[in-house]
């Protein structure tokens, strides 16, 4: 028995880089998705399934335009940046921005010109 992969809240690895490509051209036909992706990575049915996920996510509308469908993205980078984020803050770190910070300071590796301007942010916020 085989049990269904449950939704992801966030965009997948894959949804994200069909994303970027709608991002940067502002809207794409399925075909130009495609062309847009690096090695031709992904067939043109599978582009078609994810955009369709996308579109049920909230991510992407369409318009059809003749027989193709005109896709375009309905939220922005940044929301889906802040999206990501929230989740993260909620799932791993007991919804702390405290919490998150700490452990990228301990363990990704920061440099002084990074600390200085989080100090600076940081400082600006109060």
């Amino acid at each position: 028995m085989r049990v269904a992969r449950r939704k992801s809240p966030t965009l997948t690895e894959v949804e994200l880089e069909l994303m970027d490509v709608l991002w940067d051209k502002g809207e794409a036909t399925v075909a130009e998705i495609v062309e847009s992706l690096p090695d031709a990575r992904l067939a043109y049915s599978s582009v078609l399934t994810m955009m369709r996920i996308l579109e049920q996510k909230g991510y992407v509308a369409h318009e059809k335009e003749g027989r193709a469908f005109i896709y375009r993205a309905l939220i922005d980078r940044q929301q889906a940046q802040k999206s990501v984020i929230g989740y993260l803050l909620k799932r791993f770190f007991n919804n702390s921005p405290e919490l998150l910070v700490v452990n990228l300071l301990d363990h990704e590796d920061v440099g002084p010109a990074e600390v200085k301007r989080l100090r600076k942010m940081i400082e600006e916020t109060k």
